[in-house]
């Protein structure tokens, strides 16, 4: 079974941490994590250089993925689809490709494409039959688990990020994200999705520095609520940052990395498993015999 989609069905709430690279996957994962998370804006800013303006393709995530999924060891990984990439046509290639590089769920959004950060103004959503059709494609390649966001609550209100929820669960997604949907909201919206359809969907919540100084979370409230998965987009990425920016100051100051804390090198050797491929050298050494 997929394990994304049992974290979404069980009765906990699970934190997925953001991950980027094989060395964050692997350091997540020796961290007792549930699984990960992979972002678009942080794919576009490590991989690209660029700002989450649109210029990821589903092309780079897989890419990243590659290096990632095997470094989490069997964990889930939760990826960023943007809007699908294009129509309903692309949003269900875009799934089949991600299963295909051993993602376990995307989340696809609502807005028109080129999308924009959900924490940036300027944002324009698709109507809400397209932003169904996207869902119900992504559903329909049956690879993965679909997690629907709508970025409707900052353009349109509450009652158009409810509607959005409601033709999302109708078209089968797994999960639903109200982009920046603080607890007042989310219960708004979890009331309107089950007076229409009996019932509301597992919910995604977004934990990201991109938003601001945000107040500590009522995981318990959240729980009760239906949320199942917080995602941390964008902190391991700020906090590697922000070291390598102090070391790379310091060695251009002073000819030295200084007294900044970092990973021992025979730590991150034995992250990157040196000791088992030594191991498999002598195996494989000429003359072994076996």
């Amino acid at each position: 079974m997929n394990q994304l989609r049992a974290i979404l069905g069980g009765p906990d709430l699970v934190h997925l941490p953001g991950v980027y690279d094989a060395v964050s996957a692997r350091l997540a994962a020796r961290a007792g994590v549930a699984g990960a998370h992979l972002s678009g804006a942080v794919a576009s800013a490590v991989a690209l250089g660029l700002p989450d303006l649109g210029f990821v393709h589903a092309a780079d995530i897989v890419r990243v993925a590659q290096s990632v999924v095997p470094a989490l060891d069997g964990l889930p990984l939760l990826a960023d689809a943007d809007t699908g990439y294009g129509n309903a046509l692309q949003a269900r290639a875009t799934a089949r490709s991600y299963a295909a590089a051993g993602i376990a769920g995307l989340h696809l959004e609502d807005q028109v494409a080129p999308k924009r950060c959900g924490h940036l103004g300027g944002k324009q959503v698709v109507d809400v039959d397209e932003a169904a059709a996207r869902v119900r494609a992504a559903v329909d390649a049956e690879a993965l688990v679909v997690v629907a966001r709508t970025d409707a609550l900052g353009v349109e209100g509450v009652a158009s990020a409810t509607e959005r929820c409601v033709a999302f669960a109708e078209a089968g997604a797994d999960a639903v994200f109200v982009e920046g949907a603080g607890l007042p909201d989310l219960v708004r919206v979890t009331e309107g999705v089950t007076r229409a359809t009996g019932g509301c969907p597992p919910l995604v919540v977004n934990r990201s520095e991109a938003a601001g100084a945000e107040p500590p979370l009522d995981q318990e409230a959240l729980r009760e609520l239906g949320v199942r998965v917080v995602i941390h987009p964008v902190s391991a990425l700020l906090a590697a940052a922000r070291a390598q920016q102090s070391v790379y100051a310091a060695i251009a100051a002073h000819g030295d990395a200084g007294p900044v804390e970092r990973l021992g090198w025979d730590d991150l050797t034995d992250l990157v498993g040196l000791t088992d491929q030594l191991t498999l050298e002598q195996r494989y050494a000429a003359g072994a015999t076996s």
